[in-house]
């Protein structure tokens, strides 16, 4: 005979207008009184926990998948930085919104009107068990009562939200084995490890080329001042040897302008002499 956690789940995605006649109708069955009156006792979902209820069981693999990301990003936030965890904030906000419209799709082709309350509150539900794994378990039981608030703040009793109780520690969700988490953990602080080498090694490659540019730009540059200065030291040479040709030349004319001033001063000598002797004569005559 089913269990009340199986009754439950399937009282808790009939049609909401058949949910009590369907509820009475299992509790005539239960061959158990207790377990009869524990079905009596079931409450009627409100509307968002029923539509939540019918995506955990008609998709619960993708409710898992998203649950477990959910578990992963969790565990993640401790390790990441402000940007990264702005970036994964976003991409949950955008597959809670994408769920519950899925969600609410499927209420819609089972003949349910889904109101965008309702709507607003199947996502709040889902969003609530992104951050809460307790609320994460109720989700995926299929068995809400209620809807469920992200930060309700106190911790969840499972007892008074679902319908049959707590989830029994075969049917809720298992917790992924402490080696693996810390794997899972190791290989993202590797990730990032190399990416951050990554980034590190490109800015030393750009950091490269741009010296290697200086250094060629640099290497032209001396390049042609060195020959700059082969020029200047040829001109210079060249000046050097004029100039001592000048200095040559001003001593050899030195030369000549003495001896020209001897001559000079001894012709005038001559000069004075010859007019002399002409002077007497004429003074004879």
């Amino acid at each position: 005979m089913a269990d009340l956690e199986t009754i439950a789940a399937g009282l808790y995605t009939v049609p909401l207008g058949d949910f009590v006649s369907s509820r009475n109708a299992r509790a005539k069955e239960a061959e158990n009184g207790d377990v009869a009156e524990s079905i009596r006792a079931l409450r009627k979902p409100s509307v968002a926990a029923w539509v939540v209820n019918v995506f955990a069981r008609e998709r619960a693999e993708q409710l898992g998948r998203a649950l477990q990301l959910a578990d992963e990003l969790r565990e993640a936030q401790a390790d990441i930085d402000a940007v990264t965890l702005a970036r994964l904030t976003r991409q949950r906000r955008a597959l809670t919104d994408q769920l519950a419209a899925d969600a609410a799709a499927l209420a819609t082709a089972r003949g349910e009107r889904v109101t965008p309350a309702t709507r607003e509150a199947v996502r709040q539900t889902i969003t609530a068990a992104f951050f809460d794994p307790l609320a994460a378990a109720a989700v995926a039981s299929g068995r809400l009562v209620h809807e469920l608030e992200p930060s309700a703040g106190l911790p969840l009793d499972l007892e008074a939200i679902l319908g049959g109780g707590a989830p029994s520690r075969s049917s809720a969700p298992q917790a992924r084995p402490v080696d693996e988490v810390k794997a899972q953990r190791e290989r993202r602080k590797a990730q990032g490890a190399l990416h951050d080498a990554e980034q590190t090694h490109a800015r030393a490659t750009r950091d490269l080329g741009a010296a290697d540019r200086e250094v060629r730009d640099a290497s032209a540059r001396a390049a042609q001042l060195d020959t700059r200065i082969a020029d200047l030291e040829a001109e210079l040479a060249r000046a050097h040897t004029a100039a001592g040709a000048a200095r040559a030349e001003t001593a050899a004319a030195e030369d000549r302008r003495t001896k020209a001033a001897d001559r000079a001063m001894a012709t005038g000598k001559a000069v004075e002499a010859a007019q002399r002797a002409l002077d007497a004569l004429n003074a004879e005559t």
